[in-house]
């Protein structure tokens, strides 16, 4: 329903939570940090210096710096992990569901929350394998053959959902995934990461609505790629700020089905040619949600 683009300087999970927390800047160390903290294996000598709790610890990134220091957590990796949680925590304190759904190419720094793998990322995995003997092509082969078969049935799945056929699936990916072959070591480690991910895989299974793709996000970074890779980036911060957030606008405005020329005219005459945009996606997105729900369900999905 709509497409933001914040330029920045790294690609690090950190990163990845300050542009979720935005434009907070706040740290808190709630149970979900906590829980977090226990998932990475934090030091306990490190833990237990730490109180837990919905209360902000402070404002800023200076702050947070000389927090850490009061509290003789110094090493990188200790750093480095209480920042993350403490950053997700704060991106949960502002309203972003725990059980948000990220879709990813499997990048490290998008594992968190409930997280999705993209089936044509994992796919390259197979398709980059080049074989060394005919048999070891034909094992390759009649493995990415199964695998399209399977996808094929998902993208079915998703048209006409039913927990019936949720275990037939299981068993379906297992009858694949989990197969060995002789004398080709590198079909085994590649079918063992598809087992290793099993569950990110087959999100879609407990989520129709969920893309098995990254593909519409890709298509929509293009833009910013090709104009990274032709102009480089811009003089200054604001120039940057001014780019991005226009393509993010453009991009938002062909989702919804808008014109983005109509959509600047509307704002500079101050008309209501164009409705206001989060108010359009708040509503189609309660539409959605509405509709991807079961009826006897009251609960509510973030994807």
């Amino acid at each position: 329903l709509f497409a933001y683009f914040r330029s920045s300087e790294h690609k690090s999970r950190q990163n990845y939570l300050k542009l979720l927390r935005h434009p907070f800047e706040d740290y808190v160390l709630n149970e979900y940090a906590q829980a977090y903290l226990s998932a990475h294996g934090l030091a306990s000598r490190h833990l237990e210096k730490l109180s837990f709790s919905e209360q902000v610890i402070c404002q800023g990134e200076s702050a947070w710096a000389a927090y850490l220091e009061r509290l003789d957590i110094v090493t990188p990796l200790a750093v480095r992990l209480v920042t993350e949680a403490a950053l997700l925590g704060s991106v949960i304190s502002h309203g972003v569901s725990p059980e948000l759904i990220i879709l990813s190419d499997g990048a490290p720094q998008f594992v968190l929350f409930v997280h999705a793998l993209c089936w044509i990322h994992m796919e390259r995995t197979l398709r980059k394998l080049s074989g060394e003997t005919p048999a070891q092509l034909n094992e390759i082969e009649a493995l990415r053959y199964q695998l399209w078969a399977y996808y094929q049935a998902l993208k079915f799945y998703r048209q006409d959902p039913s927990a019936d056929d949720i275990p037939a699936f299981n068993r379906g990916f297992d009858a694949i995934f989990a197969q060995t072959f002789e004398d080709n070591a590198p079909l085994n480690a590649v079918l063992k990461q598809f087992t290793n991910h099993k569950a990110e895989l087959l999100r879609v299974l407990e989520m129709p609505a969920l893309p098995l793709h990254t593909n519409a996000a890709e298509s929509d970074i293009r833009e910013m790629v090709t104009r990274r890779k032709i102009s480089g980036t811009t003089r200054h911060d604001l120039g940057r700020q001014a780019r991005d957030t226009f393509v993010g606008l453009k991009k938002t405005c062909r989702k919804l089905g808008f014109s983005f020329w109509q959509y600047l005219t509307s704002r500079l005459k101050h008309d209501d040619t164009v409705p206001l945009l989060p108010d359009v996606i708040r509503q189609r997105a309660a539409q959605a949600t509405v509709q991807a729900l079961p009826a006897e369900s009251a609960c509510f999905v973030a994807s």
